[in-house]
């Protein structure tokens, strides 16, 4: 896992390490074709000019780095991610390890950071969260050869360490327990379409309804947000033909769906079962407290840092299999109304 150097600059750039180091500073000694050519370098592999007296003296930075393209809002209110942070902090203070989080807009963004960090030498390894289709950050790390594991997968991680559970399973479990309680007409109100762990729970959604015979069942797009997950919520319930259970992507807008619910009316469980992903201390304390997926989130997360240490040491990539979500059933599902 070799970090970019000033000696790789100048080689690349067939100069002398004063060349570069001229170059960088600002300094006279080189031309100014010269000196375009080797800034240019230095940012194609990733090395910054603050960062040279780190890389010449080899010194770790002893932190990793997580960085998520997220809205800051929708953090502030996701148990999940509040869970994972927890459990990689309780791993790397037990190493004498740091986090570096930063919130970021979009890949591009987040890419530049890895750059950044990688060349700055701010972090000794990355997390990799909310895994894409064609996620092009996985070429970018695996370029760069600075130590990551996806906290997703197992497929789209090219070569890089993943740890992944398999919400393939679940989806099946949550879509056969409600099909056991009576449900013919079950919804699914979905998390960001351009994540692999959404595309992944709606095509097993979609197998598992075609297998039983659910002819009705509809998946609904949204963001993990309690505002899109009302609106998809009333959508549903005010369709031609209202869905009898509903299963929600995340905690926030299962809470939001059972307010909607509510608000018009509807009765749960009785004209109405909610089932939330990943359960929280939330699902448990509205009325009636939902029945969700749950795992434990903290030791997913310490796992997945334990596994970045290893990798930072020198430990090959592998591929892991982590604990899969199972079904907790609460006062939010029950058989259908008569003739639904």
């Amino acid at each position: 896992m070799k970090r970019p150097t000033i000696a790789d600059v100048a080689r690349r750039a067939g100069v002398s390490k004063g060349a570069v180091s001229y170059a960088l500073n600002g300094q006279p000694g080189v031309s100014e074709a010269t000196r375009r050519r080797i800034l240019a370098i230095a940012a194609e592999i990733g090395f910054s000019p603050s960062s040279a007296a780190r890389a010449l003296s080899g010194a770790t930075a002893r932190a990793i780095g997580l960085i998520l393209a997220r809205p800051a809002r929708t953090l502030g209110i996701e148990p999940f991610f509040m869970e994972l942070i927890s459990g990689v902090e309780a791993e790397l203070s037990a190493r004498s390890y740091a986090l570096t989080l930063q919130v970021v807009a979009d890949q591009d963004a987040e890419i530049t950071v890895y750059r950044r960090w990688w060349g700055e030498r701010r972090v000794d390894g990355v997390l990799v969260c909310d895994l894409r289709t064609d996620d092009r950050r996985v070429p970018v790390l695996e370029e760069l050869r600075l130590p990551a594991v996806v906290i997703g997968g197992p497929s789209g991680t090219g070569r890089l360490t993943s740890i992944w559970s398999d919400d393939a399973a679940a989806l099946v479990e949550t879509v056969e327990y409600l099909y056991a309680l009576g449900h013919r007409r079950i919804a699914r109100v979905g998390g960001l379409p351009d994540l692999l762990h959404t595309a992944t729970r709606t095509r097993a959604f979609g197998e598992v309804c075609q297998r039983l015979g659910l002819a009705e069942a509809v998946t609904v797009s949204s963001d993990y947000t309690g505002e899109e997950g009302a609106r998809a919520t009333r959508r549903l319930l005010s369709s031609r033909i209202r869905p009898t259970a509903v299963i929600y992507d995340n905690d926030v807008m299962a809470i939001a769906g059972l307010s909607v619910a509510q608000e018009m009316g509807l009765t749960v469980p009785t004209e109405l079962s909610i089932v939330a992903w990943d359960d929280s201390p939330l699902c448990r304390l509205v009325h009636p407290p939902l029945t969700a997926l749950g795992r434990d989130i903290p030791a997913y997360g310490a796992h997945a840092a334990r596994h970045l240490l290893h990798l930072i040491e020198g430990a090959p990539a592998v591929v892991i299999e982590d604990e899969t979500a199972h079904l907790t059933p609460r006062g939010s599902t029950g058989p259908p109304p008569p003739r639904s």
